[in-house]
């Protein structure tokens, strides 16, 4: 293991954990398709300011301008759903974004300096990517051992109960069963 990779695990693990808390929020309907609108406008506003320029800077700024109305829907979808799942399209949006742009920017170079460039934004979006994945994976794990704890927890409980009797014992399993979530 690299040094950095042991500083970038602990800060992926943080952000995984702590971001669907932190922004997965109710959203009503008529705002998501409020915010889904604005988004559409803010494309279209985006790309209609590029008219102005010419060649590769216009291709370069149509393509921010995609990236930004991708990342904006995945970052709408996570706020409405709060999943991990969209979570994780959030992630794997802008670092796609990230690419292609890049990508665009190298088209204003040329020789083995293009292809350096390239290589390097390929690279960067390899990296986000693992790390949009590593986050994916560490969320599953987590929420498996979350679930694991809580029947280990569920299954002592239960047998504490089974020290009882009659209505006692009959109380004490619905009782775990209704602190722990089983039906």
């Amino acid at each position: 293991m690299t040094r950095s990779f042991n500083f970038k695990a602990p800060l992926v693990l943080a952000a995984v954990l702590l971001l669907p808390a932190a922004q997965a929020a109710t959203m009503s309907k008529a705002d998501y398709k409020a915010d889904k609108t604005r988004i559409s406008e803010e494309y279209k506003s985006g790309k209609s300011a590029c008219g102005s320029q010419a060649g590769n800077a216009k291709d370069i700024c149509i393509e921010e301008a995609k990236g930004k109305e991708k990342v904006a829907r995945a970052e709408l979808e996570f706020r409405y759903g709060g999943t991990s799942r969209d979570q994780n399209k959030v992630l794997v949006a802008k670092a796609k974004s990230a690419y292609e742009v890049a990508k665009q920017r190298c088209d204003d170079k040329a020789g083995n300096e293009k292809d350096v460039c390239i290589k390097e934004a390929k690279s960067a979006e390899t990296s986000a990517l693992a790390d949009a994945k590593l986050g994916k994976q560490i969320h599953e794990a987590t929420q498996e051992a979350n679930e694991d704890k809580l029947n280990a927890e569920y299954k002592v409980a239960t047998e504490k109960c089974y020290a009882l009797a009659g209505e006692a014992k009959d109380a004490c399993i619905a009782a775990a069963k209704a602190k722990y979530g089983i039906k």
